[in-house]
């Protein structure tokens, strides 16, 4: 869910450099085996000054990696690197790679600025862009972006346009990022699925660190309250939107879906409960409740007087059972719940995890 909004950083760097006339190289993740920092589709956009924007790995593989682009921003070739563990687990991780994992890093030369890339990731619509890697057969030319309804771009015949369309529209709606034969060419889809949205009903101070931390690991944050003091960008720098609304006018003034999530932290009983009723009556898949477990099933009772009430979609107290002190901490415990109900998964330790937490080597 970061690549979102990490992509937008690059292209918007890439941008300035461009109309300064700086050359650029741009690195990004196209296959990952077995153990890794990131996965497929992570990027980082390098200078000819060798300022770099994005990241790769861990941090470990980022100096190599820029080296690597350096050559390419000389040469104007692009080139795939295979970066691969070794037997001893230890190095192997210390090197970013992970326990025998293999990293494939597709490394171009940049000369123009991508806004069309960049106007969609100001929407909320999934789109995918399609690139040939170098090989036998000339690859690294052309990029083709595909939406459900469109088609831009060429990658060099038709027949490769119209595969590398199907392809990519069939990975649409998923976070899979992946590399493909199609016609006899190695075709890397970057696909791009708009990231959740994690409304903060109640913009107290309390707020601010968690919009904060939500904005970090790849959120689309909206603060909601009814009080315009409290909305401004200088509390909330990371937030994509400030709404003005009471619970009653929620549903016309904000957009929820199933790819939604929101937290009720307002301190004030009527206007959570004003709030909850209001999450209660949208598709979005979390509601967290700040407060006391007892003041929460009160609001849900009030609010249940109307009529059956989802009480699978309600969490309160939110948050994860870590033992926490302060807005921070707290912070962080709702972050970590709202991460495992979107991931599906129960918030264990993962040393009881009983399978592995990457996917094997083929």
């Amino acid at each position: 869910m970061k690549q979102w909004l990490e992509t937008r950083e690059v292209l918007d760097r890439l941008a300035q450099l461009a109309q300064a006339g700086r050359r650029t190289a741009l690195a990004t993740v196209v296959r990952v085996r077995g153990s890794a920092y990131r996965h497929e589709g992570a990027k980082l956009l390098v200078a000819e000054d060798g300022s770099t924007t994005g990241n790769v790995s861990g941090g470990c593989l980022e100096q190599d990696v820029r080296e690597v682009c350096l050559q390419v921003i000389r040469s104007g070739r692009a080139e795939l690197r295979s970066y691969c563990s070794s037997t001893d687990e230890i190095e192997a991780w210390d090197l970013g790679v992970g326990c025998e994992g293999e990293v494939l890093v597709f490394v171009e030369p940049v000369t123009e600025p991508r806004p069309r890339e960049r106007e969609l990731l100001e929407g909320r619509r999934p789109f995918a862009v399609c690139g040939v890697m170098p090989g036998k057969r000339d690859g690294g030319r052309g990029r083709l972006i595909v939406t459900q309804d469109a088609v831009e771009g060429d990658l060099g015949s038709a027949d490769l346009n119209a595969r590398a369309s199907a392809q990519a529209r069939t990975q649409l709606g998923t976070e899979q990022s992946s590399l493909h034969e199609i016609s006899g060419h190695a075709v890397f889809f970057d696909v791009f699925l708009p990231p959740p949205q994690l409304v903060l009903c109640g913009a107290g101070d309390d707020a601010r660190p968690l919009a904060r931390f939500a904005a970090d690991v790849g959120f689309r944050v909206v603060v909601v309250d009814r009080r315009p003091g409290y909305l401004t960008v200088e509390r909330f720098p990371g937030a994509a939107r400030l709404v003005e609304s009471d619970g009653a006018e929620l549903s016309e003034r904000l957009a929820l879906d199933a790819a939604s999530y929101a937290v009720v932290m307002t301190h004030n009983f009527a206007d959570d409960q004003a709030y909850l009723r209001a999450l209660l009556g949208a598709p979005v898949a979390y509601i967290g409740m700040l407060g006391p477990r007892q003041r929460t099933e009160r609001i849900v009772r009030n609010v249940s007087a109307a009529g059956p009430v989802d009480e699978t979609r309600i969490f309160g107290p939110v948050g994860l059972d870590i033992g926490t002190d302060g807005a921070e901490q707290v912070a962080l415990a709702v972050i970590a719940e709202v991460l495992a109900v979107r991931s599906g998964r129960r918030a264990d330790s993962l040393r009881e995890r009983p399978t592995p937490i990457h996917a094997p080597l083929d």
